[in-house]
């Protein structure tokens, strides 16, 4: 049926060839993204990603840092492991100055992980980790976007900006509009936001896939309440490391409110198992289907204190709940960050682990 869809509108399209040229590439194109994203019921391209988390943001900014904490080698190791993407976290204060200007260097260092991923095989998703006004991390002391129209004016502009930059490849690059949203109050002006957002980079990027996350952190369980998709190049995102006792164990930023991290725990002990991450994802599968869009898990995990054994366990269940329901995901993350897949604690297992990623 698709491909008969296509020969159909290629045939119109093709009737006058010399004025509708660009027409008919772009109805193509269109076809080929519906079919990537919706038509097949899976995020092509984006299937099995790693997060490149601590390069572009959560650091200290320095020159050394940006320039050498991820080198191509890196992005040559990624594409080794038989990944099909990256995710790449970039802080606004990177492609901003204090006053909302552009910065060419910081630019430059996104460019540059786009065409080390693109050289390599790699798509990639270009994620707004932090913005003026909102961080996922309170401790960043980012505060008042879901308050403020001049901030969230400012954020519209970034992404405006990161359009006209990075919207020549859509088959290739993807972008993530804003890192885990934390309360749910915020929950209906970050809908309202998203929209608006969304609205100014189609005019610039027409068919690029936008990701958009809910509150609670992009948890899984606040898909519920996203809004319909804007169009049909809209991917519901959330990030799993449920259960948090298991994956965040000995995790020192976990407030006493969401439980005792304090001591050891073994897969077993979790309650975690394939049945837990399907009854997880059910809901939010089900919004996905009614709305004609797919589910993409941005981030997932265990923390280094974890024994490695038991952290095997985990991404072993929660891997086949994606592949059986075509869950792209990409996990956190590549290096340090509490949760690095290539550091040395995993040489033992990483061959295994690999296959579950």
């Amino acid at each position: 049926m698709i491909l008969m869809q296509r020969r159909i509108c290629y045939n119109q399209i093709r009737i006058n060839v010399t004025d509708n040229i660009v027409s008919a590439f772009r109805a193509e194109t269109r076809i080929l993204q519906q079919e990537r994203v919706n038509g097949m019921k899976e995020f092509k391209g984006f299937t099995k990603g790693i997060d490149l988390g601590g390069w572009l943001s959560q650091c200290d900014y320095s020159k050394e840092r940006l320039e050498g904490f991820i080198v191509e080698k890196d992005i040559e190791t990624i594409a080794s492991w038989g990944a099909d993407h990256v995710r790449v976290p970039i802080d606004f204060n990177i492609l901003e100055d204090d006053n909302g200007g552009y910065s060419d260097a910081g630019f430059g260092y996104v460019r540059g992980a786009v065409d080390m991923c693109l050289k390599n095989g790699l798509n990639i998703i270009i994620d707004l980790h932090k913005t003026a006004g909102f961080s996922f991390d309170k401790g960043e002391q980012e505060f008042g976007f879901f308050d403020s129209e001049e901030l969230q004016q400012r954020f519209y502009r970034l992404w405006e900006e990161i359009a006209r930059r990075f919207s020549y490849d859509s088959e290739h690059i993807a972008f993530e509009l804003l890192n885990e949203v934390t309360d749910k109050e915020f929950g209906p002006t970050w809908n309202k936001v998203a929209k608006e957002c969304i609205r100014r980079i189609r005019a610039i990027a027409p068919d690029t896939v936008i990701l958009v996350g809910s509150y609670w952190n992009n948890s899984v369980c606040s898909v519920k309440d996203l809004d319909p998709p804007y169009d049909d190049r809209i991917v519901y995102n959330f990030h799993c490391y449920d259960p948090l006792l298991f994956t965040h164990q000995h995790a020192y930023w976990v407030p006493p409110e969401m439980g005792d991290v304090s001591k050891d725990m073994t897969f077993e002990e979790s309650g975690a198992s394939e049945e837990y991450f399907e009854n997880l994802f059910s809901e939010a599968l089900q919004k996905a289907k009614d709305n004609n869009t797919v589910l993409y898990c941005g981030e997932y995990g265990v923390i280094d204190k974890a024994a490695p054994e038991e952290a095997l366990k985990w991404y072993k269940a929660i891997n086949a709940v994606f592949r059986k329901h075509n869950i792209g995901r990409c996990a956190w993350s590549y290096k340090e960050m509490d949760f690095g897949i290539s550091d040395k604690r995993l040489d033992g297992i990483r061959e295994e682990l690999l296959k579950y990623i």
